[in-house]
Formats: C-alpha cells, sequence, structure tokens
C-alpha cells in the first residue's frame, strides 16, 4: 500500500504519458513512479520498509491480465508471479488496458485515477472495436471484468 503523501500526477504527467503509451505492460514502471510502501501496512520488523518500490509478488497483475486469459500457456512459462515476470511473458502483446496497474498495491492512487479519467475510456474504446473477433474470445469478458472493477 502507497504512502499517504503520494504522486502529485501534475508533476509525472509527461513521464507517465510516456509510461503508458509504450507497448508494454505498464505496472512496474507506474510503481517506481509511486510513493512506495507505506509502514502503516508492514509487519512490525527491524527492517524500515517504508519508501519501499519493490514489486510485492502478489500475482494480481498476472491473474487480471487478458493476455494470459486468451494464452494460458505464456503463463505456464514461469512460476514467478511479478512485474517482472508479466512484462517479460506479455513484453509487446500487451493490450494497453492498464488493469495491471489498477490492481497493483503499489501504485498510488493517484496514479490510478488518472489511468481512469484520462485514458480507459480512449484505451478501452480501442479494445472494444477488438470484441467479436474469433481470435480473442475472452476480450469482452475481460472488458466486462476490467469496467465493473473501476
Amino acid at each position: 500500500m502507497p504512502l499517504r503523501a503520494q504522486a502529485d500526477v501534475r508533476e509525472i504527467e509527461g513521464v507517465l504519458n510516456d509510461i503508458l503509451n509504450t507497448p508494454f505492460p505498464p505496472v512496474a514502471r507506474c510503481r517506481l513512479l509511486s510513493s512506495g510502501f507505506s509502514p502503516g501496512h508492514t509487519l512490525d520488523i527491524a527492517e524500515d520498509l517504508a519508501g519501499i518500490k519493490d514489486c510485492l509478488g502478489c500475482g494480481n497483475c498476472i491473474d487480471i491480465c487478458p493476455v494470459f486469459a486468451r494464452e494460458p500457456r505464456r503463463r505456464e512459462q514461469t512460476e514467478q508471479r511479478t512485474s517482472m515476470a508479466l512484462e517479460s511473458l506479455v513484453s509487446e502483446d500487451c493490450d494497453r488496458c492498464y488493469a495491471c496497474v489498477l490492481v497493483c498495491p503499489q501504485v498510488d492512487t493517484t496514479i490510478k485515477h488518472y489511468i481512469v479519467n484520462r485514458r480507459m475510456i480512449e484505451d478501452m474504446s480501442r479494445l472494444q472495436e477488438r470484441i467479436g473477433d474469433e481470435g480473442e474470445p475472452d476480450l469482452d469478458l475481460f472488458l466486462e471484468e476490467a469496467l465493473s472493477q473501476v
């Protein structure tokens, strides 16, 4: 969970747009732009984890990715459930639906709101055009799920 003082999107908007415009899964880069791990969400351990931006390995991004829904065999290539695994397995085949960013507990809410309010409508329209394509039978189900979580 991010810190209370989160990234001001106005200060990072240019970089954020560059990230969101690339054909790779954006979750890892968005996490690095975020504020880092909140001390209120850690176990009581000796090491101070506040501000750490490492992937937690929760697998949320892996679970939500429509590329894996369409091609489950990609997921079988590794047991890792990290944003790095997502990026290496999906690569340039990313749909740029941003679902991975929305489900990542390490990405600041300010960045998620920016994506929903400024990017989702445009990109969901692009994805909507692909619904009905016999080569992508699960895309309509993914869109329903993603839109119900927003």
